[in-house]
């Protein structure tokens, strides 16, 4: 079943940001975009990868109104070692979520039971707190923040011209497509 247009329910937890513990509510990301980055766990090989990648182009992400959110099934305490003891991990300006009863990972349907971590699985949502674009990769596969950039981008465009929609490889600037009757078949 599609998580398109699901709103993310009520939640409270503990992070991780700017070297101290926070508590991220619900509220906190309404009002504004947002990008829910689950991946499995600290300590980790290919999730180092990817945060240090989103933490590259998270001032580009801020600059659009949009807040990253890391979010794996560690608590903040691991969070804090993990930041610690790595040069990579210390990139990290974002909050990074805790979420060790499985909460937050479970309403956006990611957790792996068998093995109490989160898939890793990237979600948009928008200011009124509903997913508009998500993926969700295997474990082994590391992803883009470029592209997500991208996708927050063109999410966020369609979002104020509901009249156009964007084409593959979209990114600001470019054109955008009218859906109407006489572009039927002609693209």
């Amino acid at each position: 079943m599609s998580l398109i247009g699901k709103e993310v329910a009520d939640f409270t937890v503990q992070a991780f940001a700017e070297n101290e513990f926070k508590e991220v509510k619900k509220e906190d990301i309404l009002g504004k975009w947002s990008v829910f980055f689950f991946y499995p766990a600290d300590f980790t090989f290919v999730c180092p990868t990817e945060l240090e990648d989103l933490a590259n182009k998270y001032e580009e992400f801020k600059k659009i109104g949009c807040e990253i959110y890391s979010v794996s099934c560690d608590t903040h305490f691991v969070h804090k070692a993990w930041h610690d003891a790595s040069k990579t991990i210390q990139k990290i300006k974002y909050p990074m979520l805790a979420d060790p009863t499985g909460v937050i990972a479970r309403d956006f349907d990611v957790m792996i039971e068998e093995v109490g971590l989160a898939e890793r699985g990237s979600f948009i949502i928008n200011p009124e707190g509903k997913i508009v674009a998500y993926e969700v990769l295997a474990g082994n596969v590391g992803r883009n923040a470029d592209e997500l950039f991208r996708r927050v981008q063109a999410s966020q465009f369609v979002a104020e011209h509901g009249d156009q929609v964007c084409p593959a490889k979209w990114k600001p600037g470019a054109e955008t497509l009218k859906p109407s009757l006489d572009l039927v078949g002609l693209i």
